[in-house]
């Protein structure tokens, strides 16, 4: 692949990761820790990860940085929900009716567990496939949402 192409692949799919990371609720320093961790693994490991997995790949590596890093500070892991779907564009009436849409939004997703959330964002937000997806999520959590 050419060096030029791959650099701006592991660039946007950075920006995409340290995005999702701050809205799972890290702080601007550990996400960036966590992107710059993710990245030097990306870059040991390159050629050991398919192309079609490489995008699923990292975000479980940021992922597991991020859960690590929770779990060594024993703190819960919260989504903060501003900003997560609807942005604000055009003039003050616009703005109203957003507002309005996120806070419905806010509402209805504080209602779900967290795991919940991070589909949604993994789905929403960084646009992965179902395949992606699959990947990230643990076997335990796939048979709680396989009716039975």
């Amino acid at each position: 692949m050419d060096n030029r192409l791959t650099h701006e692949l592991i660039k946007t799919k950075m920006t995409a990761i340290y995005r999702s990371l701050l809205k799972l609720g890290a702080a601007p320093a550990d996400a960036e820790d966590i992107v710059q961790d993710t990245f030097y693994k990306a870059l040991l490991y390159i050629d050991s990860v398919a192309p079609e997995k490489f995008s699923a790949w990292l975000i479980r590596v940021a992922l597991n940085r991020y859960y690590d890093l929770c779990r060594k500070r024993q703190r819960h892991v919260e989504v903060p929900l501003d900003e997560v779907i609807v942005e604000e564009k055009g003039g003050p009436e616009e703005r109203a009716l957003d507002q309005e849409r996120r806070e419905e939004v806010e509402g209805v997703l504080a209602e779900l567990p967290d795991m919940y959330k991070q589909l949604l964002i993994l789905k929403y937000q960084l646009d992965l496939s179902y395949k992606e997806i699959a990947a990230l999520i643990p076997m335990g959590f796939c048979r709680l949402l396989t009716p039975a």
